[in-house]
């Protein structure tokens, strides 16, 4: 009999149930009349009288044990069909919100995408940098004023390190670690010394694009130009080339489009003239070419930059560029359907 008792408190011990179904069953196969236990105290008449008290005490405690299994599982099934109580579980769950891109991430993926149809990799480079990439290889003279301490924050001085002021630095360690054809494209993040106010700041992000091989002309710069604005602002934009001066291209040219808000009738936006400055470009300065070991007798080639928060201000309109920065979800989540 005892083993009967220690094969049963083992059993009940180890019964699991998933229903109150279940543990009804339990109970009737352990504790009803005809139950096992109920067995057991019939054969407890056979027992001899110096073996009853103890095997009564072990009867008594498997019985014991059984109530305190059935109340055990009875409390948590119930319990947890009280929790499920009232609610459909065939009922699609609550969605989770989702983020969103930020503008000018959607902008700048944007310009890559329409560089890229055109065959032009992507190249990213340090933000820190020394005064040959930043300056001296795109030939900025010793007195240019990007090299004074009023426009470009310098790490330090003698040799000069800065944090670089335009991504032309990436195109510089391209030309130096490759030989042309060169067909890249280089976003990122920019530091200019300037005072913080609604259309400048000292933090910014540009793409820089740059193409060098043989009998590149200024025809395939105007040509890129035309697709890419047509891409970016639709088909209907118009473009125009300004002559302009920058240390690494010549001829350097500032370009416009036709204002997207007002369609070059003339708006407060565009200031009444129908157009609005995106970026600027040129031929590649032979000086660039010859200070990068390129043979400017052999090559040419184009370059033009352009500011994302500025094409991103047109692009939606915003009016302050410190909203780039900020981190303001009620104004990030405005562009929720632009970065699907």
């Amino acid at each position: 009999m005892l083993d009967k008792i220690k094969q049963l408190s083992a059993e009940i011990a180890g019964f699991q149930a998933k229903s109150l179904e279940e543990v009804e069953q339990f109970r009737i196969k352990h504790l009803s009349k005809k139950g096992t236990i109920a067995a057991l105290f019939d054969d407890f008449k056979t027992v001899p009288a110096d073996q009853k008290k103890a095997m009564g005490q072990e009867l008594n405690e498997l019985k014991n044990t059984a109530l305190a299994k059935i109340n055990e599982l009875k409390e948590l099934l119930s319990n947890a069909e009280e929790d499920l109580s009232g609610i459909d579980l065939t009922m699609p769950g609550d969605p989770l919100k989702l983020g969103t891109r930020h503008p000018l991430a959607i902008v700048k993926n944007e310009i890559l995408a329409i560089f890229n149809k055109l065959g032009f990799t992507i190249s990213e480079g340090p933000e820190i940098e020394d005064d040959w990439h930043n300056f001296s290889a795109l030939n900025f003279p010793e007195e240019h004023p990007a090299r004074d301490m009023q426009d470009t924050f310098f790490i330090s001085k003698n040799p000069d390190i800065v944090l670089h002021t335009h991504t032309s630095s990436v195109q510089v360690r391209d030309m130096e670690a490759h030989r042309p054809p060169i067909r890249l494209v280089t976003p990122g993040r920019v530091f200019r010394n300037e005072a913080i106010s609604a259309r400048a700041h000292c933090i910014f992000h540009q793409i820089e694009a740059l193409y060098i091989d043989e009998n590149v002309s200024f025809a395939d710069l105007k040509q890129t130009l035309t697709y890419f604005a047509k891409e970016l602002f639709g088909p209907d934009t118009q473009i125009r080339l300004r002559p302009s001066y920058f240390p690494f291209t010549e001829p350097s040219a500032e370009m416009d489009v036709s204002c997207t808000l007002c369609h070059g009738k003339g708006c407060n936006v565009c200031k009444g003239t129908g157009w609005l400055e995106i970026l600027g470009c040129g031929m590649v300065d032979p000086n660039v070419l010859e200070l990068n070991g390129i043979d400017k007798e052999k090559y040419t080639g184009f370059a033009l930059g352009m500011g994302i928060e500025r094409i991103t201000m047109l692009k939606y309109g915003i009016k302050d560029i410190r909203l780039f920065f900020e981190n303001d979800i009620r104004f990030l989540e405005q562009f929720s359907a632009a970065g699907k």
